[in-house]
């Protein structure tokens, strides 16, 4: 419920991508509520935007280029969790015919997932995506941990 700025550095501690939630609360009850994200990469050069679509059970966003067009879908599970070991939110194209990707929730054993609050993700997408996609698709990653699997215990 609190607003953040992700950097992600290369190996030699230069920032690449820098992902920038604004303060947003958190209702699934009110579509005035939804989440959003921007990532920059370099820093201070926009390359696209996640929005969070309003629906009342499932989690749903949309993936933006730097001009605010729709690219991509992402489509989650029943109010974002499953009782299957990895949770796998499918990445479509804008017409949800074709399933391009996904992020996923990896599962990493019922000690660490008990006793722990960390989480492993895995994205996967087509090699041919640009590459500015797929540093939003990073900050897409980011927003679907925060919202979904982050506690506050």
């Amino acid at each position: 419920m609190r607003p953040f700025s992700i950097h992600v550095l290369d190996n030699l501690g230069q920032e690449v991508i820098t992902v920038t939630r604004p303060l947003k609360c958190m209702s699934c009850c009110f579509p005035c509520c939804l989440q959003e994200l921007e990532v920059q990469a370099p820093p201070g050069n926009t390359v696209g935007y996640v929005a969070q679509q309003w629906h009342p059970i499932s989690p749903k966003f949309i993936v933006s280029n730097e001009h605010s067009e729709p690219v991509l879908k992402i489509h989650g599970p029943f109010c974002g969790w499953s009782c299957l070991p990895d949770v796998d939110f499918e990445v479509l194209t804008m017409d949800e015919v074709s399933k391009i990707g996904k992020i996923s929730k990896q599962w990493t054993g019922l000690l660490r997932e008990v006793f722990t609050d960390s989480d492993n993700f895995g994205i996967q997408f087509p090699l041919d995506l640009d590459v500015r996609m797929k540093a939003v698709m990073i900050g897409a990653c980011f927003l679907i941990d925060f919202m979904f699997f982050e506690t506050t215990n």
